[in-house]
């Protein structure tokens, strides 16, 4: 599957470099990745503590290349609807971008999670469920694990994803993705 959207680090004395909308991170999603369980409801909140994040969810798809959508919006979190939900099996995937054309982005932080730290995502009926990160890794978007990261899972996990890695002014986006794995508490 394919992130698309991710930007580039600015320094202070350069001017925002050009963006491209589409950059091939991650290959396509599983079309059925895991079946939800029929208590699950989609999740509209994350919060992450350890970085100070609070933010309302949307809805991702998949876009017309079959790459995984992001949000439009530098400022945005979203939901990858194809996958888990919170309370099911499987992953509940959440994605945003690392920084935007002018600076930081909403998930600017998400490379200072350690294993350990919570993560509670907040369902449609108003449930929090609790995850701690068991882990963090940075993939070449060339060889992203695309089965571990949306594949089927036998309990309740979530994966939060950005761009991450070396920023490559040529293509207009990062060589990497930054995934961290988190379980139910």
């Amino acid at each position: 599957m394919t992130i698309t959207g991710c930007s580039s680090p600015l320094a202070a004395d350069e001017p925002p470099p050009q963006m491209t909308t589409a950059s091939p991170p991650v290959p396509s999603p599983p079309r059925a990745a895991t079946a939800p369980s029929a208590a699950a409801s989609p999740p509209v909140r994350v919060s992450i503590p350890a970085i100070d994040l609070d933010e309302s969810l949307i809805n991702l798809g998949i876009d017309g290349d079959g790459a995984m959508e992001v949000p439009a919006d530098y400022d945005e979190v979203g939901w990858f609807s194809g996958g888990g939900l919170p309370g099911g099996t499987g992953p509940t995937v959440i994605a945003a971008h690392v920084d935007s054309p002018t600076g930081p982005a909403i998930f600017q932080n998400l490379e200072d999670l350690v294993v350990g730290d919570l993560v509670e995502v907040q369902d449609a009926d108003g449930r929090i469920h609790a995850y701690r990160v068991t882990e963090a890794a940075d993939y070449p978007k060339a060889a992203f694990p695309t089965a571990r990261v949306f594949g089927a899972t036998a309990r309740d996990e979530l994966r939060l994803i950005t761009c991450g890695g070396v920023f490559d002014r040529d293509s207009g986006h990062y060589v990497d993705n930054r995934v961290v794995y988190a379980e139910r508490v």
